[in-house]
């Protein structure tokens, strides 16, 4: 990947993390992985920190912001697990912004921010993780944004969504079922966000080929509202269609739309 710009390489990186499904890779190994010297890795590892923690910082001057961090219902030393598919793995999403909203406006806390977000996954891949490595983790908490890519469909005469909204809809009943019998963790739903598709058409970093329709979209969203539990509501915040500048490609929250995203969780759970 040494032929791809900073910028490229970094958009590249936000969203690709073996170590999630490899937990013995290391820093070096992953390096090594994408072709580049583990101090270039470092680098925009720690450049992507440097801006979701600026992202936090300005949401904390915001008012009122601050005083719903200290309200977050999250006890000192509980661990939260966000369970989802690219808009949460991003090294800029809205729960890396949690981590660092907690770590700057309540440190002493020590609250543990676990990203399960692994980009790509449909709401059927998340079985496993839900089923073995999430209850591993022994979360009080487990904030779950999955379904986008249930909605994916595949070229230009695409029949159907690559998951049917039915099995959709028993999907995410299991993965609460098997939170609420192999955890003690409490389950927040968010709904996904709505697309641009005319700009995932277009945008040179998406797969050619892959589409996303906002009806199908929609429908997950109802599908989520349908569950039992909490739901943040994002389809609305958004709006359908979007508004351009919270989409950067189409398809994934620009950092605009992640800090709306984690300014939505903060209302719904303060």
């Amino acid at each position: 990947m040494s032929e791809l710009s900073h910028e490229q390489l970094t958009a590249y990186l936000r969203y690709s993390h073996p170590e999630k499904t490899n937990p013995a890779l290391t820093e070096t190994a992953i390096a090594a992985l994408f072709g580049i010297p583990v101090e270039t890795y470092r680098q925009v590892k720690a450049e992507c920190a440097a801006v979701t923690r600026q992202a936090a910082a300005e949401l904390l001057a915001e008012p009122d912001v601050a005083a719903r961090v200290m309200r977050l219902p999250f006890a000192p030393g509980s661990t939260i697990v966000g369970l989802g598919d690219s808009i949460t793995d991003d090294w800029h999403s809205w729960l890396e912004i949690l981590r660092a909203l907690l770590d700057l406006q309540r440190p002493d806390d020590h609250i543990r921010v676990v990203n399960a977000g692994i980009s790509g996954q449909t709401t059927t891949q998340m079985f496993y993780r839900v089923f073995y490595d999430i209850a591993a983790e022994k979360p009080d908490w487990i904030i779950c944004m999955a379904g986008t890519n249930d909605a994916r469909r595949y070229g230009d005469k695409a029949l159907k969504p690559e998951v049917s909204p039915e099995e959709t809809e028993k999907n995410l009943a299991q993965l609460r079922d098997f939170a609420a019998t192999r955890t003690s963790a409490r389950w927040v739903w968010m709904t996904p966000t709505p697309v641009i598709p005319d700009r995932i058409r277009s945008h040179g970093d998406m797969a050619p080929g892959l589409i996303w329709l906002n009806e199908d979209v929609a429908r997950v969203a109802d599908i989520v509202r349908r569950q039992k539990g909490p739901v943040v509501e994002l389809q609305h915040l958004f709006g359908v269609p979007p508004h351009p500048d919270y989409l950067y490609d189409g398809l994934h929250p620009s950092l605009a739309g992640q800090k709306l995203i984690a300014r939505a969780l903060l209302e719904a759970l303060s």
